[in-house]
Parts: structure tokens; sequence; C-alpha cells
């Protein structure tokens, strides 16, 4: 059986390292934000290239504090794309903001930028794209699409699955979580760059933003009892924050072979019954999904051949259950396509040559 990721795999060279970081831990007792925190935290902040950041409990809530941090109004709208996992609406939802689906684009896996101008309102306060499959978002157009409408909108992106990537909007090359107002990653166990449990981070370059968040992060609080605003606990721990500090070393490496995967696929496949979808140019691939119409029997092939697969996601936003009737129908045709027919094939780095070429030429005989 070919898996989809094995993660006991890829840290297996990792397991001395973070036992010995583990028991020094345990020996001191720092279990909540512990020196390891803040180590990390700066290791995070200069590998994106940004000022600052701060960890988090997870993916979600470091969505939940980037839009607490901005104090807007109840029921100011966030533009979100229509394919994206539950997180991102849910996030904008439980800060008692309302989210705004725009579609992705054709064959694309993000924000389709041209259909954002017509969603801004007066209600507008927060365009929120998300780098899907570590594919960047077309960031400096949705700024220009900010400073043309000449209102206080802000930009947070999603960076859940782009760790590492390349802001490529952007003539400088900068890396993704280092040129919006806020940026949020999830560092989940599947991710690039993945906790041994839940995990989050967001970046800023906002000294004011920077300093509520840590604060309310940690109930509000920056000293023991000393409660300025109501906060949540979100913090992320120690253990996890030693783990992340450690395979923060080799993101490069793991990302670079994610990268050569994704161009074997891209010259290999030949199979004209799959499409593949449009990467930006430095995507960092944290899933390589591809189009097949007959889903159902691809999917019955591939087990009948021991390849593993996902779905990311069997469902736009549009579709879940929770939002029946809450959005117009037939409104995100792009998103609603790649839920129906997208599926996504093993991209884990310890891949060997034998493996991929197994998987591409049994996909070129269905």
């Amino acid at each position: 059986m070919i898996k989809f990721y094995d993660l006991q795999k890829q840290d297996k060279n990792l397991h001395s390292k973070i036992i010995r970081k583990f028991k020094n831990i345990i020996k001191k007792t720092n279990f909540i934000l512990g020196k390891e925190v803040e180590v990390f935290e700066k290791n995070f902040a200069k590998f994106v290239g940004a000022k600052y950041s701060v960890g988090c409990a997870n993916g979600t809530d470091a969505l939940t504090l980037a839009l607490t941090s901005l104090n807007l109004p109840k029921n100011s709208e966030v533009i979100i794309p229509a394919m994206t996992y539950c997180s991102t609406a849910f996030a904008v939802i439980n800060c008692g903001l309302k989210p705004v689906l725009v579609d992705i684009g054709n064959e694309s896996p993000v924000i389709d930028v041209k259909k954002i101008e017509n969603n801004i309102t007066k209600k507008t306060k927060v365009i929120m794209p998300v780098h899907l499959y570590g594919s960047s978002a077309d960031l400096n157009s949705i700024k220009k699409i900010i400073r043309k409408n000449n209102k206080k909108i802000f930009l947070i992106d999603d960076c859940s699955q782009a760790h590492g990537a390349i802001d490529e909007s952007n003539n400088l090359k900068k890396k993704i979580g280092s040129t919006s107002d806020i940026s949020c990653f999830s560092l989940y166990p599947g991710k690039n760059l993945g906790a041994y449990g839940d995990a989050g981070i967001i970046t800023t370059n906002n000294t004011k933003i920077y300093k509520l968040i840590k604060k309310i992060r940690n109930l509000g609080s920056e000293k023991k009892f000393i409660h300025e605003h109501v906060g949540y606990n979100s913090r992320l721990d120690t253990v996890q924050a030693a783990i992340l500090n450690i395979k923060l070393g080799i993101l490069n490496k793991l990302n670079k072979k994610r990268s050569i995967i994704a161009k074997f696929y891209n010259n290999k496949i030949l199979n004209p019954k799959i499409t593949k979808i449009t990467y930006s140019k430095n995507s960092v691939y944290h899933q390589y999904v591809v189009i097949v119409k007959n889903r159902k029997k691809f999917t019955k092939y591939l087990d009948k051949n021991d390849i593993q697969y996902g779905f990311h996601y069997p469902y736009s936003i549009d579709q879940l259950k929770v939002f029946k009737n809450k959005f117009k129908k037939n409104s995100f045709k792009n998103s609603n396509y790649l839920a129906k027919n997208g599926i996504s094939l093993p991209i884990d780095p310890n891949l060997t040559n034998k493996q991929l070429n197994y998987i591409v030429n049994k996909i070129n005989s269905f």
C-alpha cells in the first residue's frame, strides 16, 4: 500500500532529538509558555520574514484571534473563498461576523480576484484569501482592490497550507506570512510544518496588533491575574513549540521534495482523463490535486491498486450542511466543480522513485 502521507517515516530521523528535548522540558516542568515557545516564535517570524509571530492552540484559533484583535463591529463582512476548509468560515462566524463567499478561479484552487470587488459593500472589513494546497493567492491584486475602494479593509490571509510559499504577486518575492496585515497558520500534524498535536501561529508586522494578540491568546493577560481584555485560552504549549522548532529546520528541504514530486506528476501524468489544476510557480504543494470527472470509478481503481488518496475538500463552504440555504445556489461553480471532481494524490516527501513511477503508470493506464 502506498500511503497518502506517512508521518512516522517523515519524522523518523528527528525522533532522538525530539525525545531529548521532551525529557528536558519534563525536567524543567515549564509546560505552558516556556522558553521554547518564544524561541519558536522568533525563528518562525524570521523564516517567513515577518517582524512578529504569536503561537496559539490551533489554526482555527489563529484566525479567531486575528479577527478579534481588529475589534470589528458586529455583523461586519469578511470575504473568503467558497473553496476552503470549514474553519475559515467558522472563525468568522464565531467572532460575530458574516462570511461572504467568492468563487475560486477556473481550474485554480485560490480565490478569483476578479470577483472580489463586486462583493465589497459598506460592511466589508476584511478580505481573507486562502493559499489552498500551498498555492499563493494574488495578494498584490487584492491590495490594489482595497486601495481602490479607499476603505479601511484589512487583509488577513489563511496560510494553513502554505508554510514557506512565496508571495509571487510581490516583485520582492517575499514569503507568504510577511506581506499581509495578519497571517494565520495551522500547525496540525499533517501540514508541511506540523506539530505532534494541535498548534497554530500568527504573523504580523504591526506592533499594536502583535501586542494585543499576545494578550488575548492568554486570557487577555500579559501578567498573571492582570486581565486587560476578554481573551481566549489559546496558548501554544512548550512541548509542541520545541517539536516545531526542530522540524522548522528541515521544512525547506521537505518543501523542495514536494516540488520535485509535483514536477514529476506534471511531466509524467499524460492520461487525458486527468486534468491538472493550476498552481502558483513557487507553490509548496501541501496537496497535489487533479480533476477527474468520473471520480468514483477512479477512486475504486486506486483502491484496487493500493494507492491511497484524499479529498480536499468534498464540499465547498456553500455545500456544507450547516450552511444549507445560507448562500445563493449556483454562484460558486468552480468551487462546486472542484469539490465534486477533485482528488488529492500522494505527495509525501518520502515517496521513492519506484513508488512514484508506480503511481504514474497506474494513473496513465486508467
